[in-house]
């Protein structure tokens, strides 16, 4: 069979699914390969479940003739059913949004503001944003689907590009450039030429890019492009003017546009420029700034990004869903400044490969010049460092932080921050406080 013929099925089908587990009455079930599983051997379990169809990339499961099919491989077949989907339905716009830090946060606040004009937006489910989530959320892209926000996330270079041809966005935009997944890409360099990828897909299409007028590698690296562009600086090439609010001592995110006064509940002002792309985007697409303002105070975040949650009259900042060096330092810097007693409790930085170690040695050189009264290092990452000082703390893990914790019990405190990578998920570590 070929794309065509399959994509015929999929048309009638329930969806896709990946895990055999999940799968809905005649869904299609696709068995793709990680480090540590092989989805073919759920092939059967996947039609016993209710698949209509099984698609293998081993052909010793495909033993159910009229149930399965045999393809060469199955996480090339998803991209190309995903790019045939997206050629199927051109005519809905997508806006994609990638950087190193702050993306998820700035789709959720531009599907929220566009979901104040249209009916049907689709976006980016949760973190949906690596080379299977993106052909897994295209797919579930409908045809009544009036606009769609899509996310994509990378650890190493070429990785934005192929996404974009399965994509084929419409408009995009890059949050920053900052040290995430230096392990993949070596180096700052080798993030921005990652993230560009993007900028040289839209002007190889001549399709749109909002930029931020106040980062100059965006600035200097679309001229020549179809650009929107806003800044806190009143210039002749300025789309949409936003005045932020600079306060360190405000928890909040405080921005005015024509004179509108936004009060977003994200704390932190490194937040600022991702409300304001937001607000701009909104703006491209004819949002009034009344609908704009209702949908950025509206939104508030439950994915422990940015979230603030008041515990025994203390106020824990929940920025834990990731880190890296970049926003670490940054959601460190805002924290420094607030008035008040303060203790952090960060948990390693991943994906740093050769930097590693001097990253989590610059964070502890902060720490120490700063005014938090204790930190709590969470890692062997953090551990294996050499500086420290009296108001630091290091564990090897959580456990053992816990076990302090029930020992010691934290000291009184006015402000606490959590933030560390994902997959040390420091949430869970929230009822012990």
């Amino acid at each position: 069979m070929n794309i065509q013929n399959i994509y015929q099925l999929y048309s009638i089908s329930s969806g896709i699914e990946i895990n055999s587990k999940k799968v809905k009455k005649k869904s299609i079930f696709i068995a793709l390969k990680g480090k540590n599983f092989d989805g073919n051997q759920f092939a059967d379990e996947a039609i016993s479940n209710g698949a209509m169809l099984a698609i293998v990339d081993d052909q010793k499961y495909a033993v159910c003739k009229e149930k399965t099919i045999y393809v060469y491989n199955t996480l090339y077949f998803l991209h190309e059913l995903a790019k045939y989907h997206r050629y199927r339905l051109h005519h809905i716009p997508i806006i994609v949004i990638t950087g190193s830090n702050g993306k998820t946060t700035t789709k959720e606040l531009v599907a929220a503001i566009l979901a104040k004009k249209y009916k049907k937006v689709h976006y980016t489910i949760n973190n949906f944003n690596n080379h299977i989530g993106i052909p897994l959320t295209i797919l579930s892209m409908s045809e009544n689907t009036q606009i769609s926000v899509i996310e994509i996330g990378a650890n190493h270079e070429k990785e934005i590009e192929k996404m974009c041809y399965i994509i084929n966005p419409d408009y995009g935009y890059i949050t920053n450039f900052g040290k995430a997944h230096l392990e993949g890409f070596k180096n700052i360099k080798g993030i921005i030429r990652s993230k560009l990828e993007l900028y040289n897909f839209l002007k190889k299409n001549k399709k749109l890019v909002f930029i931020n007028g106040d980062d100059p590698i965006q600035l200097s690296n679309s001229i020549g492009m179809k650009r929107y562009i806003f800044s806190e600086r009143k210039k002749s090439n300025v789309n949409v003017y936003i005045k932020y609010l600079w306060d360190k001592n405000c928890i909040k995110s405080i921005l005015y546009i024509k004179n509108i006064k936004i009060v977003s509940p994200l704390i932190g002002n490194y937040n600022l420029f991702n409300i304001a792309s937001a607000i701009t985007i909104g703006t491209y697409f004819q949002v009034s700034l009344k609908r704009i303002k209702e949908a950025i105070e509206e939104y508030v975040p439950n994915n422990y990004r940015s979230q603030i949650l008041i515990k025994n009259n203390v106020k824990i900042i929940i920025d834990c869903y990731n880190a890296n060096p970049t926003s670490m330092i940054k959601s460190l810097d805002f924290f420094n400044h607030i008035k008040g007693d303060k203790i952090v409790i960060l948990g390693d930085m991943l994906e740093l490969g050769f930097f590693s170690n001097q990253e989590h040695e610059n964070i502890i050189s902060f720490i120490i010049k700063s005014n938090i009264n204790i930190a709590f290092l969470i890692g062997d990452i953090f551990c294996n460092t050499k500086k420290t000082s009296d108001k630091i703390i290091k564990f090897i893990n959580k456990k053992s932080f816990v076990e302090w914790i029930q020992k010691y019990s934290i000291p009184k405190t006015d402000y606490i921050l959590i933030k560390g990578s994902r997959e040390i998920a420091l949430e869970s570590l929230i009822c012990f406080i």
